[in-house]
């Protein structure tokens, strides 16, 4: 039996809320790898004496830091921008989440009514 054209842009749609989904999980993952890697930076920058010569990136280059807390003040700025980011991506992620749950579940009552066996190939939201 055809699936009905309502139920083809349904399906269209869902694969974009699916890929969408896929782009936003990957993206509260680098930012939670990220977040981490400077948590560490700033733990183990703690654990220097205060006479180490430190580094900090400057576009593509290293130059030297005038003092440990020029390094400590940069990184925790940046961890302070990425927990905003990522607390904004997870929202995100959420509400995506919810709306492809809704979906699948709109599409599979809808084939059902049609007819057509079940959506079940969707399986649960990506991670």
């Amino acid at each position: 039996m055809a699936i009905p054209a309502k139920i083809q842009n349904d399906l269209k749609q869902f694969q974009r809320v699916q890929q969408e989904l896929s782009a936003v999980s990957q993206q509260r993952l680098q930012f939670d790898l990220k977040l981490r890697e400077i948590k560490h930076t700033l733990e183990e920058l703690r654990t220097l004496p205060e006479t180490a010569t430190l580094y900090r990136p400057v576009g593509g280059l290293l130059v030297r830091a005038k003092d440990r807390g020029e390094v400590e003040k940069l990184l925790t700025e940046d961890q302070e921008t990425l927990e905003v980011r990522l607390k904004a991506v997870e929202r995100q992620e959420n509400g995506l989440k919810e709306r492809y749950t809704s979906m699948q579940r709109e599409i599979s009552e809808a084939l059902r009514a049609a007819g057509v066996g079940a959506a079940g190939s969707e399986g649960n939201p990506p991670a």
